[in-house]
């Protein structure tokens, strides 16, 4: 009966022992449920943000070309009044030239003093090539200078009337000019040979 009790008592022990081991497997098991329920929430929230913060990127972006449109618009735009405003700038201050060439024809109808036409032609022409001057227009000077392809158009040769104008220009047909330093108009010449 000892030997009976002694296995009954160890097949007891061994029944608790296997009871506390499941119930610290459930533990664990439930633990590592919990911790995967964690770990899956977190994975979840992480692919939430993600998902928010490729949203609001993207939103940023949508915003941005969307404003980048809008300035290149008005860029265009603001570029386009600026050229009719400028050729208005221009037409506004050659006006009052106008008006004098329009005063000089009324006078010359009637006039009887010549010189006095002269003077007023002369006049216009020096206003109109002070305004021109203040627009940084300027004349390349041609006669007697050294022919410069960079400067001139060559419309003939001709033998030159004295041996030093070989080779430069003896008559200017067509002026040239430079607008601030760059020229807009070949002076078109004749060059002595």
């Amino acid at each position: 009966m000892g030997l009976r009790r002694k296995k009954q008592d160890n097949s007891n022990q061994n029944q608790e022992t296997l009871v506390d081991e499941v119930q610290n497997s459930k533990e664990t098991i439930n633990d590592s449920e919990e911790n995967n329920e964690g770990l899956i929430n977190e994975e979840v929230d992480l692919e939430n943000e993600k998902d928010q913060k490729i949203n609001e990127l993207h939103d940023k972006y949508i915003r941005l070309s969307a404003e980048f449109d809008n300035f290149r618009r008005r860029s265009i735009k603001e570029k386009s009044d600026y050229f009719k405003n400028a050729e208005e700038d221009v037409l506004i201050k050659i006006l009052p030239v106008v008006d004098d060439f329009e005063r000089a024809l009324k006078f010359i109808d009637t006039a009887k003093d010549i010189t006095s036409v002269k003077d007023g032609i002369k006049l216009i022409y020096n206003k109109f090539t002070e305004f021109l001057t203040q627009r940084g227009i300027k004349p390349i000077e041609s006669l007697n200078q050294e022919f410069n392809t960079d400067l001139h158009e060559a419309l003939t040769k001709i033998p030159a009337p004295k041996d030093e104008l070989k080779g430069k220009v003896v008559d200017e047909i067509e002026k040239g000019y430079y607008l601030n330093d760059k020229i807009i108009r070949f002076a078109k010449v004749v060059i002595g040979e």
